[in-house]
């Protein structure tokens, strides 16, 4: 297997991360991870232009011009033969003796790598759909910025499986933030829900994308965070991400939303294929 390390793609058991690296220690770091179809990746502008902001918030260099790295990571899936998989980028800080002090941006070189890996598209998932369970939000306070550390989100997800879950549904003072790795949609009638841009959720890919076709379709949606106290009126419930897609919820707390996906997923979902199938073709 292939893999990129810095600049150079090379064998996965060549590669070597310093004890001392920094994304090791302290999970110093930050990530992406891109849909590849028909063997190109998918929204990788807005991608990197999330990371770029998320570089700037934790004041960290990128080790490389954003050109360079896209181009590096289509090296990657060309060695590797993918058509259809994930691609999962990690910067780090870089290696230096351990230190809470932030060097400053660009004195040490940042740690890049990226695999590859083929998945199809997650058909059965997206018609069978999520039954989750309420938790709270127990990450921290910059959920904009897609950190390396995600402990947070792992308790999330682990406290749902062992209650016999798919997965966790975060909330924070009585109202849903995210998922435990998804954007959170809620529709109430003819109403669509989702949680405002802001500190506590990441500003997802696919949500962008999502946001815009709905809005193309002439639904109604509102950008705000839904409350807890409204969740016995909701009627449908989905979750958005890079690799999901759009998943619907058909169950909240054992009780039972819809049977797959309800009428305005659904929508939303052919609307989200037929735009992939447009990126594939063009």
């Amino acid at each position: 297997m292939k893999v990129l390390w810095n600049d150079q793609v090379v064998e996965r058991d060549t590669v070597k991360i310093d004890i001392e690296d920094r994304g090791y220690q302290f999970g110093d770091g930050l990530y992406e991870a891109l849909q590849v179809y028909n063997g190109k990746m998918y929204m990788v502008k807005e991608h990197f232009e999330r990371l770029q902001r998320c570089a700037k918030k934790i004041r960290m260099a990128l080790p490389y011009p954003v050109e360079a790295i896209i181009a590096n990571l289509n090296k990657l899936i060309a060695a590797e033969q993918i058509q259809n998989g994930v691609m999962y980028l990690q910067v780090t800080r870089g290696v230096e003796p351990r230190d809470h002090n932030l060097p400053e941006p660009g004195t040490i070189p940042g740690v890049l790598t990226a695999n590859v890996t083929p998945i199809e598209r997650l058909t059965q998932m997206q018609q069978a759909g999520l039954k989750t369970v309420v938790v709270p939000d127990q990450r921290w306070l910059h959920c904009d910025i897609k950190s390396l550390s995600l402990l947070g989100n792992l308790l999330s997800l682990d406290e749902a499986r062992t209650q016999g879950y798919d997965d966790a549904l975060l909330q924070r003072d009585g109202y849903f933030t995210e998922a435990s790795a998804s954007n959170l949609w809620f529709v109430v009638g003819d109403t669509i829900y989702t949680h405002e841009d802001g500190n506590l959720v990441l500003p997802g890919i696919t949500k962008i994308k999502t946001l815009a076709l709905a809005r193309e379709l002439g639904l109604t949606v509102k950008e705000e965070a839904f409350p807890v106290s409204r969740l016995a009126e909701a009627t449908e419930c989905f979750e958005t991400n890079s690799v999901w897609e759009v998943v619907p919820v058909v169950a909240i707390n054992g009780r039972q939303l819809t049977a797959g996906a309800g009428p305005i997923t659904a929508q939303l979902q052919k609307a989200y294929i037929a735009a992939v199938n447009d990126f594939i073709e063009a």
